[in-house]
Formats: C-alpha cells, sequence, structure tokens
C-alpha cells in the first residue's frame, strides 16, 4: 500500500513520517527529491539558469534559492515557469522510489511526504491520502516560533498554501497534532494497527 503524506507548514509532517518509519514504513521524501533534481550539473538546473539567469547560481554552482524565492514571489509567471521545469523530474522521480519500494518490499508501507500534495494535484497518484492536522490559529503561532517570523510574515506563507480546514475535508485519514507528542503516536498507532501493518 501507498499513501501521501501531507499537511500545512508547520503542522508536524516531519513528525508524523518519522513515526511512520519508526514503525517500520518506507519513505519517499519529495523536498528531498527536489534538491536532488537542481543539485551542481543536473540538466534542471541548467534550465532553470538559462529560465532566471546566472544570478540565480552561487559561485559553487549550487542554486541560490534566496535569490530564486524572491524572483518568483509574487511574479505568477515566473512561478509557473519554475514548476515547469521542476515538477515533472521530481514526479518522475517519486514514481521510480516508490516502485523500486513496492517491488523490494511489497509487504511494507510506502509514505511519500508531498508538503503542496493537494495544490499540486497529486491524490491521484496514491491510495490513499493522510493529513496531518493542526487548526489554523495553532499553525500560526507554531509557525512563529519554528521559524522566528512575524505573525504578518507567518500569515503569507499560510495564505500561499490550501487552507488546512479544506485538506482536512478532502484526505481519507487525519492525524490531529495539536497535542502532545504521546497523543500522535497514539493516533499513529491506531492508524497503523487498522491498516493491518502489525
Amino acid at each position: 500500500m501507498n499513501i501521501g503524506l501531507t499537511g500545512g507548514i508547520a503542522c508536524g509532517k516531519s513528525t508524523v513520517s518519522a513515526m511512520l518509519v519508526e514503525r517500520g514504513a518506507n519513505l519517499v521524501d519529495a523536498d528531498r527529491i527536489a534538491r536532488e533534481v537542481v543539485e551542481p550539473g543536473s540538466p534542471v538546473l541548467v534550465q532553470v539558469a538559462e529560465r532566471f539567469g546566472r544570478e540565480v547560481l552561487l559561485e559553487d554552482g549550487s542554486l541560490h534559492r534566496k535569490r530564486l524565492g524572491e524572483l518568483i514571489f509574487g511574479d505568477e509567471k515566473a512561478r509557473k515557469d519554475l514548476e515547469a521545469l521542476l515538477h515533472p523530474p521530481i514526479r518522475a522521480r517519486m514514481r521510480e522510489r516508490m516502485a523500486a519500494f513496492e517491488r523490494e518490499q511489497p509487504d511494507k508501507l510506502v509514505v511519500v511526504d508531498v508538503p503542496l500534495l493537494y495544490e499540486s494535484d497529486l491524490a491521484h497518484m496514491f491510495e490513499h491520502v493522510l493529513l496531518v492536522y493542526i487548526p489554523e490559529p495553532l499553525q500560526l503561532e507554531r509557525l512563529m516560533q519554528r521559524d522566528g517570523i512575524s505573525e504578518e510574515q507567518a500569515r503569507k506563507r499560510i495564505a500561499a498554501q490550501m487552507p488546512i480546514e479544506d485538506k482536512r475535508a478532502l484526505a481519507d485519514f487525519v492525524i490531529d497534532n495539536s497535542g502532545t507528542i504521546a497523543q500522535t503516536a497514539l493516533q499513529v498507532d491506531k492508524f497503523w494497527q487498522e491498516r493491518g501493518l502489525e
């Protein structure tokens, strides 16, 4: 079985994915893959530099994420151009890793951590979607604490994603991460047992 794991920013996806891995799941991390496809010398990074200019590269040839972020923030066309370059190779690599895990360990759950799963219209890739949920006021508080940013900056980042309540309505399973780590772990155990993953 494979599941897409998602949530809003600062909802605790990493915590829940780590708990699933501890229980024996295999993890495919979309964020890690997104970094891999733009490693120095990769064809994708060459295309990004061709589209956005050499200033998106650091001296060592790696991607200057901050500069690229500044160029696409608030520029819809630039953001769409970047997505058109990055999304196909990221999705291809995600599918390759999922297929490899399913081939090598068919009895193990494959968890694919995709932060913007619904925003990128990827739910069809998975048998089920598991959402890590916290209510928006708590999301705001945790994001400000985690990243040391102002309330205004945190609100902007949250507003750039689909509202957490909309994601909750779409998900097949929900882990409420607004309590203690122990309470979250109990829900992960329940999910694990109900799926017959013992």
